[in-house]
């Protein structure tokens, strides 16, 4: 019996090493997969323009300017990281590497009377080429001197300096940085450079100083997929760079800069989120005390608390425009529904999505589009899904409250306390706004009387002055 195992085994190895001979011999090799997010490194610089020259041309110069003092200072922190690096490994006797010899032999000799070393080479003056002939004296006449530029054209051929230069330190830097054209509510649009460090936050921080606009914790980056008719608000936390680096490059999407009131309801009244489904005249009216009150314990607590959302929803069927009505249940990990046949309790429900891996979108006109019941429609699709794909959910709700309710409930399921942080921070700089606006004189009309209230100005200035030098002075003698 142990005979028969040897030779068992003897023959099970001889079998390997044919067949790794046969392989060695057909000359296969194992290719390693490309990586799916390979192609994510690469960014085309540009949102809404055709390249990257035209999204500069529509840079302002300060902005521009702003760049190029960026793209200076990532190079030479590059730099400076480089010689660094250099330095240490010149102190580093293992990283000594001889240096190759040059295509000219050298060699080096000492004189014996000063012991100075002397470098002399192996190729001698008499082996040198003769010096060219001179030239001949009949050349052409230089060309006249170009006409004076007109200043109009000396600062476009500036600008088109800076451009050219932009290009080349982007080429070079190779820092993740976007040109995003952004647009507005009177169809204009602004022109802004998104660095790779930036959240949503920062970029309406922006829109605000060039916008002069009232800075309302409403205001939001809005984006819009007009081939799938989706469009959602950026969170204030999302890194902007990441969410439209996962763009096509020929896609027709859009960043707009919108007020949109859905995007912090819950909490200016979250009482109409989380007391709506327990009782009638409960959620209706509440004072901003017991307003605190209900968002401190729904989300500063060891867990954020989800409201209680269930009802009939219209799930559409894959690849069809048929839609089927079923109860759906908003839970913390996901949405869930009841199967056929089965109750609400939690062993029956089934898991339909979860929330870590996607979005939530409005669907726009999907009456139309997919003959929805309703118009009120929302997306849930992973984020870098941005063709018609089998992974998109679609479903309606029979209202816009509705809608809302489970648009709000989702974004509270997957962002947490993170999305109450961002409404925080949102104030801050609401209220910043609204103080440094206080602060700011307002300038008299250009009038014929605007002599004489220079003159009051003066000497309400000269009156404040002297109260100053009274203070002063009465400080001074209480002191000594």
């Amino acid at each position: 019996m142990e005979q028969t195992c040897d030779d068992i085994d003897e023959m099970f190895s001889n079998l390997l090493g044919e067949m790794d001979l046969l392989t060695q011999s057909l000359g296969v090799e194992t290719v390693q997969p490309p990586s799916p997010k390979e192609s994510n490194k690469e960014y085309n610089f540009t949102v809404g323009f055709k390249d990257l020259n035209e999204s500069l041309n529509a840079l302002e110069d300060n902005d521009l300017d702003a760049l190029m003092a960026d793209l200076v200072a990532d190079l030479s922190e590059v730099e400076q990281k480089t010689l660094q690096a250099q330095k240490s490994s010149s102190h580093d006797p293992q990283s000594a590497v001889t240096r190759p010899s040059t295509g000219v032999c050298a060699a080096t000799s000492y004189s014996y009377k000063s012991n100075v070393p002397v470098t002399t080479t192996g190729r001698f003056e008499d082996d040198l080429p003769p010096p060219p002939p001179d030239p001949a004296f009949d050349l052409p006449l230089p060309p006249p001197p170009p006409e004076p530029l007109t200043q109009e054209e000396l600062e476009a051929q500036a600008k088109a300096d800076k451009i050219k230069l932009a290009l080349e330190k982007l080429k070079e830097a190779k820092v993740k940085k976007l040109v995003v054209k952004v647009h507005m509510n009177d169809n204009s649009t602004k022109s802004l450079m998104v660095d790779e460090r930036q959240v949503a936050r920062d970029v309406l921080d922006n829109l605000f100083e060039k916008t002069h606009c009232d800075c309302k914790v409403d205001w939001c980056l809005y984006e819009i997929y007009p081939e799938l008719q989706i469009e959602r608000f950026f969170e204030d936390h999302e890194n902007v760079i990441e969410v439209l680096s996962d763009w096509t490059r020929d896609s027709e999407n859009k960043v707009l800069f919108l007020e949109k009131k859905e995007k912090y309801a819950v909490f200016k009244n979250p009482q109409n989120f989380y007391l709506a489904n327990k009782g009638k005249n409960e959620g209706k009216e509440m004072n901003e005390k017991n307003k605190e009150f209900l968002l401190e314990e729904s989300f500063c607590g060891t867990s954020v608390i989800v409201p209680e959302l269930e009802g009939a929803l219209y799930l559409k069927e894959d690849g069809k425009k048929s839609w089927k009505r079923r109860y759906f249940l908003l839970r913390a990990s996901g949405i869930y529904y009841v199967p056929k046949g089965k109750t609400k309790t939690s062993r029956d429900l089934a898991c339909f999505i979860q929330f870590e891996n996607l979005n939530i979108y409005y669907g726009t006109q999907y009456k139309l589009k997919y003959k929805a019941p309703t118009d009120y429609c929302f997306v849930l699709k992973h984020p870098q899904i941005q063709k018609e794909s089998q992974y998109i959910r679609y479903l309606c709700c029979d209202d816009q409250w509705t809608l809302q309710q489970w648009v709000t409930g989702i974004r509270i399921a997957k962002y947490g306390k993170t999305l109450y942080d961002n409404y925080k921070r949102a104030v801050q700089r609401a209220s910043m706004a609204s103080g440094w606006a206080n602060l700011v004189p307002v300038k008299p009309a250009v009038t014929a009387g605007s002599s004489l209230t220079g003159i009051y100005t003066w000497a309400f200035l000269r009156m404040m002055l002297l109260s100053l030098q009274e203070v002063i002075k009465t400080a001074v003698s209480h002191s000594i």
